[in-house]
């Protein structure tokens, strides 16, 4: 089940850097996503989440190995030429 899902995670990063690779490595998250992240950082560390902000984190951390392995992507793509 989670080598599907990284699999898939694979295509769409693929996918992704094939759009436009000097696009996909310039890309970065809003200030306002990035503050939502550090506060959820600091609670879980503090006094823990609840469910619904652990849910909330586990889509940020997906959302962040995407844009990595499409910046990984990219970035080889880049080098290739």
């Amino acid at each position: 089940m989670v080598s599907e899902r990284i699999s898939v995670m694979d295509e769409l990063a693929t996918f992704l850097a094939g759009l436009s690779p000097k696009k996909v490595l310039a890309f970065e998250t809003s200030q306002e996503a990035q503050a939502r992240v550090s506060f959820l950082l600091d609670k879980n560390r503090s006094k823990g989440l609840s469910d619904e902000e652990n849910k909330e984190m586990e889509h940020y951390m997906l959302v962040e190995h995407l844009v990595q392995l499409a910046k990984a992507q990219a970035l080889l793509r880049l080098v290739k030429k």
